[in-house]
């Protein structure tokens, strides 16, 4: 017998029998060896797979926020597609969001979490490379690049953000560094755009709206994250708190002459 050869002691079969909802655990006293029934209980029953929407992590700020981001790349590619122009948009920019987006992602691959959250990412994902080759490869389109004026060196905001997340991440996995580096570099993304607005000058309306529809969904992310700390267990979340406040900020200089153009009715004009 196998106890016997391993030093253990046999086991006797036991005639206690039980139904088939009951688990029962059986434990020899070592003095007296006697069974005891130590619990029955339930089998739990199966979670269910959320289809279209978590309402866990859903709330008003966030959806508002996903929503406003949305709407900004209609805008975008609004503008592009009735104008044949890329005129006061940012390549550089474009480019980092592709980056950003490709990066944070990363988790469609090994989990689910609902459909629109899916939906969402692989819409974030396709229209940024979309954008990307509409300005770099349309035949139209590429024309009129203001290359001349996008001379934000980007590269370096990608270099910063890639030490940054490899020293201060979110958690150590490749997936958590990538998202890590998503966030700072989603934070200053918006550089390139802003430089380029600056040195042009005079902005159309779509390129106005465009980038204030840009700012005005993170600012919602953040109000999001300050909800969910006092609905969620008090968890802080340094990283995407201190990445948005530093985004908002970035465009607050462009929120204010946004809204003084709109009172006034006037162009849209930023200081150089």
């Amino acid at each position: 017998m196998r106890g016997m050869a391993d030093g253990e002691r046999p086991v006797a079969k036991s005639r206690l029998t039980c139904s088939t909802e009951e688990v029962v655990s059986l434990k020899i006293n070592e003095k007296g060896r006697s069974w005891k029934h130590l619990h029955t209980s339930k089998p739990e029953p199966r979670k269910k797979q959320r289809l279209f929407l978590n309402k866990g992590n859903m709330n008003l700020f966030r959806l508002a926020g996903d929503m406003t981001h949305l709407l900004s790349i209609l805008v975008l590619f609004l503008k592009i597609h009735s104008t044949k122009s890329c005129a006061g948009i940012s390549l550089k920019t474009q480019e980092l969001y592709a980056l950003v987006f490709l990066t944070r992602y990363m988790d469609l691959i090994v989990k689910y979490y609902s459909l629109y959250n899916t939906l969402f990412k692989l819409i974030f994902i396709g229209t940024s490379f979309a954008t990307v080759w509409y300005m770099r490869y349309h035949k139209v389109v590429k024309r009129t690049y203001n290359k001349d004026q996008d001379t934000f060196r980007h590269y370096y905001l990608i270099l910063v953000c890639l030490v940054l997340a490899v020293l201060i991440p979110h958690g150590f996995t490749v997936t958590q560094v990538l998202w890590t580096f998503s966030i700072y570099l989603e934070a200053v993304a918006i550089l390139p755009q802003l430089v380029l607005l600056q040195s042009s000058r005079n902005i159309d309306n779509l390129t106005g709206n465009y980038v204030f529809l840009l700012g005005t969904y993170r600012a919602l992310y953040l109000l999001n994250w300050i909800y969910r700390f006092f609905t969620e267990l008090h968890r802080v979340r340094w990283i995407p708190w201190i990445s948005g406040l530093i985004q908002t900020v970035l465009y607050a200089d462009f929120f204010y002459y946004y809204v003084k153009s709109w009172k006034k009715h006037e162009e849209l004009k930023l200081p150089a």
